[in-house]
């Protein structure tokens, strides 16, 4: 037996008797609208969300707010007609060139204003941090009040992957100079459908 073996062996032999947790701590919050708690925070984060009635609102409004914009990949069928750049690639390594990305998020959290993103609905998983601007979208009632509800509803053993992403990316140096898309997205925009 290998001292590594042994040590193992060791470790296996002096584990703590197995107690099932019996409590189980939920924090509770309320709001008196999770959007417009969702919408602030994200506001705040230096995102923006924005409540629509349909896609055709959201597309007329991609359209006004980027405007000559080109390289646009979208993962959302309805609005795949704006999309001028194919997600179809064996190497993430050619999105780099990417403007505007489109995808759905599965839900969204008030207390923080991020959006869970699963593997499910990127092609590639860079996907939301590689691209200048980010778009995503949202169904007002998939926004959860805090992080203990939306821990509740992860299931990244189905998809693999997942990642929360509140506002565009940005980091601030120790002369407090902040940097917006430093790492990621530089504008991250939130539709919230009905």
């Amino acid at each position: 037996m290998s001292s590594r073996e042994k040590i193992l062996s060791l470790i296996k032999q002096n584990q703590p008797e197995y107690k099932e947790l019996t409590v189980q701590f939920k924090f509770d919050t309320v709001y008196e609208n999770n959007f417009n708690k969702f919408a602030e925070i994200l506001s705040f984060v230096g995102g923006k969300a924005v409540a629509v009635n349909s896609y055709e609102e959201i597309k007329a409004d991609i359209q006004a707010h980027y405007q000559g914009v080109t390289k646009i990949a979208s993962t959302v069928e309805e609005l795949a007609d704006l999309a001028d750049f194919s997600l179809n690639i064996s190497d993430p390594h050619e999105l780099e060139t990417l403007n505007l990305a489109i995808i759905r998020g599965d839900f969204g959290v008030a207390e923080n204003g991020a959006i869970w993103v699963s593997e499910k609905q990127l092609p590639h998983r860079v996907l939301p941090m590689i691209t200048q601007y980010l778009v995503m979208i949202i169904k007002g009632s998939e926004i959860v009040t805090n992080m203990h509800r939306a821990y509740e509803r992860i299931k990244v053993d189905e998809t693999g992957f997942g990642t929360f992403i509140s506002g565009p990316s940005k980091t601030a140096d120790i002369e407090q100079s902040l940097v917006i898309g430093a790492h990621g997205a530089r504008g991250l925009t939130v539709y919230v459908l009905p």
